[in-house]
């Protein structure tokens, strides 16, 4: 055969599993069914793409024919982003707020603003026998995987919030930033020597099915420093929040909790790169349909998608089609828009309406039964 015909069938069998993609997207947002064991979920796993918006979303879906998996939710709202000093938050105060039920000032990480520690909806978990842990494409000790575990009046005080992460006794950890946990100086030095003393299992590739088994404790470290963009080569995400599940549900009797963070996004949007954060979206939208897979096979799973805020002040403007964006940006920071808050599973009726990003946090412990 010769090269243009070769050229033509590839053409061909490409067009086809376009084809074959797209339909399976449109029926399954329309034959998708929750079906929970009960109305009360014994996993939540949250998801959050920072930095995204309903705009950010809407480009998403425009670049993707018009579809995307977050048509697979049923249940939406909105929440309200504000910090305590700022109506535009940052990622550590609407982190803070989401995951302890409280407003602090922008910078500070699971503290009030008079700097008095808050214990995190996660904390909380361990200490009622649920395991925990969390996938990010920052480093561990960025703001949003911080909230979690952390209490800074400082995001940037990466040294005090990895001891802090070596302290939180969660389950299992992805993410970038292993330089902060290393032996080149001596803090970092220390605060590796006290993962390994608490039985953590510390690597720099995927773990194996054997390491998952035997192992109860696990960092994966995906970088020494900031992990690249999508489009540089980063693919783990997707893959690391479904192991994280399997592992998390494997070693949990009373249930787990799970945080998924497309860091990415926003930092896309910080430097008003499209193309980088169209990547960015595509990536988290893989990763959010890989974990609503997994919650229909368990059925004892909510699943919350939100962001934390709004970055770009992002538009699609008149004059372009499907595919061929004209996208336009009122900041290279973030903005005070309202934020959609997708739920999936369990208790996803819980989350409609438009309430204080505060109310994610009680809505959680309300599902549960902690009140």
């Amino acid at each position: 055969m010769d090269n243009s015909k070769i050229w033509k069938a590839s053409h061909f069998i490409l067009i086809v599993l376009a084809v074959l993609a797209f339909s399976y997207r449109q029926q399954a947002a329309t034959n998708i069914t929750e079906k929970p064991k009960s109305s009360t979920p014994k996993n939540i796993i949250l998801l959050i793409g920072d930095g995204m918006g309903v705009n950010q979303i809407s480009a998403h879906n425009y670049e993707n024919k018009n579809h995307s998996y977050f048509e697979w939710f049923k249940h939406i709202g909105f929440q309200k982003t504000h910090s305590s000093d700022n109506l535009v938050t940052d990622s550590a105060a609407s982190g803070t707020a989401m995951l302890s039920g409280h407003k602090t000032d922008n910078t500070m990480v699971g503290v009030l603003p008079d700097s008095t520690p808050v214990q995190s909806f996660f904390e909380e978990g361990k200490e009622r026998g649920y395991k925990a842990g969390f996938a990010v494409t920052s480093t561990v000790v960025h703001a949003t995987p911080a909230v979690l575990y952390g209490h800074s009046v400082l995001r940037g005080n990466y040294d005090a919030l990895a001891e802090d992460m070596a302290n939180c006794n969660f389950d299992i950890m992805i993410g970038g930033g292993e330089k902060y946990f290393s032996t080149a100086k001596e803090i970092s030095k220390t605060i590796r020597a006290k993962l390994k003393d608490k039985g953590y299992f510390l690597t720099r590739s995927r773990p194996t099915k054997k390491q998952l088994s035997q192992k109860d404790k696990i960092v994966w470290f995906t970088s020494d420093n900031d992990p690249l963009y999508a489009l540089d080569g980063r693919k783990y995400l997707p893959e690391a929040g479904v192991l994280a599940a399997n592992f998390l549900k494997q070693k949990s009797d009373k249930g787990f909790l799970l945080m998924i963070e497309g860091s990415q996004i926003d930092w896309a949007l910080h430097a008003n790169n499209t193309q980088k954060f169209l990547g960015e979206m595509e990536d988290f939208d893989k990763t959010i349909v890989r974990i609503l897979d997994f919650a229909m096979r368990d059925k004892e799973t909510l699943v919350i998608v939100t962001g934390d805020h709004e970055c770009g002040g992002l538009a699609v403007n008149t004059g372009k089609k499907f595919k061929d964006l004209k996208i336009g940006y009122t900041a290279r920071r973030h903005t005070a828009t309202m934020i959609p808050v997708f739920a999936f599973g369990p208790g996803a009726e819980t989350f409609t309406g438009i309430y204080d990003n505060t109310e994610i946090y009680h809505k959680m412990r309300a599902v549960l039964g902690w009140e």
